[in-house]
Order: structure tokens, then C-alpha cells, then sequence
């Protein structure tokens, strides 16, 4: 294993991508990134992160920021839990080390929403601690590498690799870190399909050599989904759209939503229960979470009088100001399309 240090430094030092992150080791910019590039690709976080940056420049501003505020600049990346940990660890920054970033890998991992990756990542590149930083990306890559074929997503497979790299890290840990995560994000491509040709480590990749890349990494879940059915509705009553705010614990916590009950309802049932002066089917649709799969049907009712039990919003004031779950998105840009609807 020792033999891949060299060549992948090589590699890195030609091939590395320019990343809005990677223009200094500011531990507070690294930090922000790799919990926005959780669960979510980079290019798509590229965008996300320069409009957070530019509203939330350091952490002190991040401790004050609202949680309103906080949840509407990350809208759109889902698992708003991450941006509500950031903050809560903003504020333990402030609190606890006067400001500044704790420097060492232990510190950094006491830290809310701040796991073992994470909190390698930031030790080793920002302050070239010598610790792993080991992610579903450089799990890929050992495993091709060695032939394994155990199961990545336990916890034990995933400690044999850090041992493993733990013991041939460079004094450049954070830049081999980056070099092995550049690598199976850019080369060693996840579904069968690394390209091998490409890869500065193919001599040495077990897999590579004995045609074993569309079966290695092997992953095996044992999750049982559960399924709920949704009916959503989007409320137009005297230019205004009714929502409401979810409560602070449990899934989407504290995120605003359109008014939405469990089980399927049919048209008829909601204009005897509402009598809306307008009713338009808008379609089904599927959001999967980590452990649930929503299947949501949705429609869209011009009613008499706004109903108190909710907040009445302009369109305008709801895209501007309010967080909306990605799970709800496909409604309210039917609206925006439907010419009997056509909400500006």
C-alpha cells in the first residue's frame, strides 16, 4: 500500500479540480463544504456554498444568523439537520474557543454534526494533522484497490481501511486525504464504470488487474423502509398561500410546508370538506428520506377565506423568505406552470 503515496501525490499535484474551498485552508471555509458535500454532489453544492459565503463570511456570523434565515440559504440541499448542527456548532465555537477553530482532530470531533470524517478532513488539510479522512469515496477506492469484497458500509470493513491508511499517511496527510477523495470522485467512479485508464494507481489496483470493478465495492443495506402517503395542499385565498411551520423535532424540523395530512384524498372529499371556489389535481410524486419513502399526491385550491390556523404569505414573500422542503417543490412549481393557476 505504501507504493500508492508517491504516484498519488503526483497525480494530485496535475489533476486537482479548482474548488471555491480549496483557494485557502481556512478551516471555516473547509468546514462548511464538506458538510454541504455530504449527501450532495459537488457541482451542485458549488453554488449553494458562494451565496452562503457571501451572506454568512465567518463564524461568528454564523452563530447569529436565524434559524429562518439559515434554513432558506440552504433550501434546495435537503438534511437541514446539517444546518441547523452548524450553527449550534458556531455557537459552541464562540463560546468555548473565543472564536477561533479548534485546531486538533479531537477537539474538532466534539463539535456538533461533526463526525469522524469530517472532522479528519478539516485536522489534516487545514492543519495537516496526521489523521485519516475516510468517506464513501477513498472506501471505493481501498477496496478496488485491495480486491475486497467485505461489506464497506460496516462499521468494522471501514476501520480496517482507516488502519491501513493510518499507516502509510505522509507527512502531507492533508493532501494525500484530498488526493484519495479527488480520485474516487474523478476516476474511480462508483456503478462498474472507473476509468482505469486514467487512474495513476491501476498497477497496483487488484481489481483493475483481475476485472472485478463492476463487483467491488461491495454494498449491502439492511434497511427496512418505511412507506407514508401524503396528501399536500397548496391554499390560494385573496392572492396569498397558506403555510405552516413543522415542529422542532423530527423529520424537516422547524422548516415551513404546505398544509398536508397522511393518506390519499380524492377531489371530491376536499371540496365537500373545503368548498373551494377552484380545485386542480397537480400531480403525484416521490421523496425518498434515509429510512422513508413519502408518495405524495397534490392540489391546489383557491378557497373563500384564509383559515386561521395558518400563515398567509404573498408568492414573492414565500420564495424569498421562507424554507420550503424539496419534498413539496414539484407542487409549487406546478403552480407556477398551470395557465388556469399561474402564480408570479
Amino acid at each position: 500500500m505504501e507504493k500508492i503515496v508517491k504516484p498519488l501525490l503526483e497525480w494530485f499535484e496535475t489533476h486537482q479540480r479548482e474548488l471555491p474551498w480549496r483557494k485557502d485552508r481556512e478551516p471555516y471555509h473547509v468546514w462548511v463544504s464538506e458538510i454541504m458535500l455530504q449527501q450532495t454532489r459537488i457541482e451542485a453544492v458549488k453554488k449553494y456554498y458562494t451565496r452562503f459565503m457571501e451572506e454568512i463570511p465567518d463564524i461568528e456570523s454564523l452563530s447569529f444568523i436565524s434559524e429562518d434565515r439559515l434554513l432558506k440559504l440552504w433550501e434546495g440541499l435537503g438534511y437541514y439537520s446539517r444546518a441547523k448542527n452548524l450553527k449550534k456548532a458556531a455557537q459552541m465555537i464562540m463560546e468555548e474557543y473565543g472564536g477561533e477553530f479548534p485546531h486538533s482532530y479531537g477537539e474538532i470531533l466534539k463539535l456538533s454534526g461533526i463526525g469522524e470524517y469530517t472532522a479528519g478532513a478539516i485536522a489534516s488539510v487545514c492543519f495537516n494533522e496526521k489523521v485519516t479522512a475516510v468517506d464513501g469515496n477513498v472506501l471505493r477506492v481501498m477496496a478496488r484497490l485491495s480486491g475486497s469484497k467485505e461489506n464497506v458500509l460496516l462499521p468494522q470493513t471501514k476501520e480496517k481501511f482507516k488502519k491501513k491508511l493510518q499507516e502509510i499517511l505522509p507527512e502531507q496527510s492533508g493532501k494525500f486525504n484530498e488526493a484519495l477523495m479527488e480520485l474516487g470522485e474523478t476516476v474511480c467512479l462508483p456503478n462498474g464504470s472507473p476509468l482505469c485508464k486514467e487512474c495513476p494507481l491501476g498497477e497496483y489496483c487488484v481489481s483493475c488487474r483481475d476485472g472485478l470493478t463492476g463487483e467491488i465495492p461491495v454494498r449491502v443495506k439492511n434497511i427496512k423502509r418505511k412507506k407514508e402517503e401524503k396528501t399536500v395542499l397548496i391554499l390560494c385565498c385573496q392572492g396569498k398561500i397558506a403555510i405552516e411551520k413543522r415542529t422542532a423535532k423530527g423529520l424537516l424540523s422547524g422548516m415551513y410546508q404546505f398544509p398536508n395530512f397522511e393518506g390519499f384524498c380524492t377531489e371530491e372529499e376536499l371540496k365537500v370538506k373545503l368548498q373551494p371556489l377552484k380545485i386542480l389535481f397537480l400531480g403525484k410524486a416521490k421523496h425518498t428520506f434515509t429510512h422513508i419513502d413519502w408518495y405524495i399526491q397534490g392540489y391546489f385550491l383557491e378557497i373563500p377565506e384564509p383559515m386561521k390556523e395558518y400563515l398567509w404569505v404573498t408568492p414573492q414573500e414565500l420564495t424569498e423568505q421562507y424554507a420550503l422542503p424539496t419534498a413539496f417543490q414539484p407542487f409549487w412549481k406546478k403552480c407556477h406552470s398551470l395557465p388556469e393557476i399561474f402564480i408570479k
